[in-house]
C-alpha cells in the first residue's frame, strides 16, 4: 500500500475533493462525448439493472427516450423493442456520466460538460426538464417529447453559445459557495444557484445571436426552473468524486446511486466495484391526494451529491426545505447534519455554512464509521409515482442502506489481509 495507513489514504482521497476545479465548459449532444450511445443505447441511474427489473417510472422514461428518438412511433412498438433486448442498457456512472432519477439518457439529449482543470477529467449530464409532467420521473406524453426535442433544437445550442463566449468557462466552485451561504443543499433545492447561474449566463446569451424568440425562450425557461443547477451540480460532483478515485486506496465513498431496485456505493479504495442492497423508499412530504402508497423505490444518480458532502447531508444549509428531515424542522436538520458529521473524515473549508456556524460542509464519507456507528447517510430526493406518467408526487428523504457498507468493508479487509479500523 503505498500509504502508511487508511487514515493518511482518507486524508489523500480528501485533498483531491479539496483541490478540483470544476468548470462547467459546454453543452453538446450526448452522443458526441459519450461514444457508447452509438446506436440503440441508453444510460440509466445507479448500477446495472435488466428491463425486467426497473420500476414502472424507469420503464416510462426509457419508452419516452424511444420515442423521443424515433426509434418506435407509438408506446406498443418502444415496449416491444425494450422487452426484446434491442435497445442495450448502460449505467451513467459507466460511461463518466449521471442522470436524475431514472437517469435516461439518450443519443441526442443535450449534456453538460464539466471538466476538473486540476487533471482534464470531464463528467456529464443531461439537462434539467423543470417540473410537472417530465422524462425524469416516467412521464412520456406529448408534451415531454415536445419539450425533449425543444432542448435539442433551441436550449442545448444557445447554452453552448453562451457558454462558448467565457474564457476557460465557468468556474462552478465560485457559485457553489455564493450559493450554499444563499440557502441551497444543491440536491433538494438549487434555487439560489439556478438564478446565480442565470444572472451569470444572460449577458452571453444576450450575445450569442440568437433569433429573439428563441432568446425570450430560453431565459423564460431558465427563469422558470428553480432546480436546473441540480444537474450542473451532479455532473461537479460526478468529475470531483472521479477524480478522488485516482487515489486507490482508503475507505472513502466515491458514488452513491439507486435505479428503483438497488442501492448502490463505490469506494476509493475498491474501484470500480458497486456494493449493492435493495433500496429503501423514501419519507417525506406528499403533494395532496398522494401518500407513501403511491411511492416509488427511490432512484437516481443525483445522490453523487451527498458523496461530494451536500444535499442531505448539508441539510442545515437549507432552512426552506429542514422539514423534510423530521416535525421538528430547523432543529432536526441541525442534528442530522451533526449526525452525518460523525461519518466523515472531515469538513470542506470551500463550502462554508453560516447556519451551521459557518462549519464546512460534510467531507469524505467513511464507511469504517458508517459501520462502527450504524448512522448511514442521509439522501434528499423527489419521490415519483409507483405507475409511470404520473411524475414526481412529493419530495423528502431516504437512507443508504448499511448492508452496503458492511458489503464494501467487508472487501476492505480482504484487500488488505488484515482487520480495517
Amino acid at each position: 500500500m503505498e500509504y502508511q495507513s487508511i487514515q493518511e489514504a482518507n486524508e489523500a482521497v480528501t485533498q483531491q475533493i479539496l483541490e478540483s476545479q470544476p468548470f462547467l465548459l459546454d453543452v453538446v449532444p450526448a452522443k458526441d462525448v459519450i461514444s457508447e450511445l452509438d446506436g440503440k443505447v441508453l444510460l440509466h441511474a445507479g448500477p446495472p439493472i435488466k428491463w425486467e427489473n426497473m420500476t414502472h417510472p424507469m420503464q416510462g422514461s426509457c419508452i419516452g427516450a424511444t420515442l423521443f428518438e424515433g426509434w418506435a412511433d407509438n408506446e406498443d412498438d418502444a415496449k416491444k423493442m425494450l422487452e426484446s433486448g434491442e435497445i442495450k442498457f448502460v449505467p451513467c456512472h459507466s460511461v463518466d456520466a449521471v442522470g436524475p432519477m431514472g437517469g435516461i439518457t439518450s443519443a441526442n439529449m443535450p449534456v453538460v460538460i464539466v471538466e476538473n482543470k486540476v487533471n482534464g477529467k470531464r463528467a456529464y449530464c443531461n439537462l434539467n426538464e423543470g417540473i410537472g409532467a417530465v422524462l425524469r420521473f416516467g412521464a412520456y406524453n406529448d408534451e415531454v417529447i415536445n419539450r425533449l426535442k425543444w432542448m435539442k433544437d433551441i436550449l442545448g445550442p444557445a447554452l453552448s453559445k453562451a457558454l462558448k463566449q467565457i474564457d476557460g468557462g465557468m468556474n462552478v466552485n465560485v457559485t457553489v459557495a455564493k450559493a450554499i451561504t444563499m440557502g441551497d443543499e444543491f440536491h433538494q433545492r438549487n434555487i439560489a444557484a439556478s438564478a446565480l447561474f442565470l444572472k451569470d449566463i444572460v449577458p452571453y446569451l444576450l450575445t450569442a445571436d440568437l433569433p429573439e424568440k428563441e432568446l425570450q425562450e430560453v431565459t423564460q425557461f431558465l427563469a422558470d426552473t428553480d432546480q436546473f443547477f441540480l444537474n450542473i451540480m451532479m455532473a461537479t460532483g460526478k468529475v470531483v468524486m472521479d477524480s478522488a478515485a485516482e487515489i486507490e486506496e482508503g475507505s472513502v465513498i466515491t458514488a452513491l446511486s439507486r435505479n428503483g431496485d438497488e442501492f448502490g456505493i463505490k469506494v476509493s479504495g475498491l474501484g470500480d466495484q458497486w456494493f449493492t442492497a435493495p433500496v429503501n423508499t423514501p419519507d417525506g412530504l406528499y403533494f395532496s391526494g398522494y401518500s407513501t402508497d403511491d411511492a416509488n423505490p427511490d432512484m437516481g444518480d443525483s445522490a453523487i451529491t451527498e458523496a461530494y458532502g451536500v444535499g442531505g447531508m448539508a441539510m442545515i444549509a437549507a432552512p426552506g426545505v429542514t422539514r423534510f428531515v423530521g416535525t421538528g424542522g430547523f432543529n432536526d436538520a441541525v442534528e442530522t447534519s451533526d449526525e452525518m458529521r460523525e461519518i466523515c473524515v472531515g469538513n470542506n473549508p470551500n463550502l462554508s455554512i453560516p447556519t451551521w456556524d459557518f462549519q464546512g460542509a460534510c467531507l469524505g464519507i467513511d464507511i469504517r464509521k458508517v459501520v462502527e456507528t450504524g448512522i448511514t447517510p442521509v439522501i434528499n430526493t423527489g419521490i415519483a409515482h409507483k405507475t409511470a406518467g404520473i411524475g414526481q408526487i412529493g419530495a423528502g428523504t431516504v437512507r443508504v442502506p448499511l448492508e452496503c457498507f458492511e458489503k464494501a468493508l467487508e472487501a476492505l479487509a480482504e484487500k488488505y489481509g488484515v482487520e480495517v479500523e
